[in-house]
Parts: C-alpha cells; structure tokens; sequence
C-alpha cells in the first residue's frame, strides 16, 4: 500500500534501543531486589541460630549458677565457722554474681553493637550499578 508509513530505520532501531535498556533496568533491579532478599534471609537464619543457641546456653549457665551460688554461701558460712550469718554470705555471693553479671552485661551489648543486619553487598552492588547507569549517558 502506498499510504502506510514506515518509520526511518534510525527511529525504529532507537525505540528498540530504548524499549531493551529499560527492560534491562527493570532486570536488574529485580535481581538486586531477589540478591537482597537472599542476604537477608541468611542473616536471619544466621542470627537465629546464634540467638537459639544462646538462649540455650544461657538456660544451662542460669541452673549451675544458682546451684554453685547455693553451694558458695555454705561454704563461706562453714569456713566462717558461722561467726558470719548466713543472710551476710548470701549477700557476699550475690554481690560477687551482680559484678560479674553486670561486665558480661556490658560485653553482651558491644558484641551485638557490632552485628550489621542490612545486606551490605547488595547495598554496594546498588550503587555500582547506579554508577555505571550514571557513567554510561
């Protein structure tokens, strides 16, 4: 047909072009968000594994605590020979326990301060491809 209209083949190929960039863009930034996705998920599993096995460990240490306390303040009221009373060696050994638990507190809070919870490598992989996206015009 005489009447139709074709576009110049500059125009086609540059449309084309265009269409094919934006559905790479949109790619990758579905594969960054599933990158995402992935490193979080292992973080978690990571940390929930830590945080069982804490609870755990803490649980155990808890009961041997309590028994060993027992046991330290009948063993200071017998070497005493009783001259201390037996609320004065509880105080003693709760007073000894309160140290400590409050310096394991502290190291407790700096190691959790130093946990990162955010995907560090798809952050950087981001910004990678923005900047190539931002170099490439």
């Amino acid at each position: 047909m005489a009447n139709e209209v074709h576009a110049p083949p500059d125009e086609a190929s540059f449309a084309s072009l265009l269409r094919g960039i934006i559905n790479d863009v949109g790619d990758l930034i579905r594969q960054e968000i599933r990158f995402a996705r992935t490193e979080i998920k292992s973080d978690v599993r990571k940390a929930t594994r830590a945080g069982v096995t804490l609870a755990l460990g803490v649980g155990a240490a808890c009961l041997g605590v309590v028994l060993v306390a027992f046991m330290m303040v009948y063993l200071i009221y017998t070497l005493s020979n009783e001259t201390i009373p037996l609320w004065g060696c509880y105080g003693i050994v709760a007073a000894v326990f309160l140290v400590v638990g409050a310096g394991l507190g502290v190291l407790g809070l700096q190691s959790f301060k130093t946990q990162n919870p955010l995907p560090d490598q798809t952050a950087q992989s981001v910004k990678e491809n923005v900047e190539w996206i931002m170099n490439s015009k």
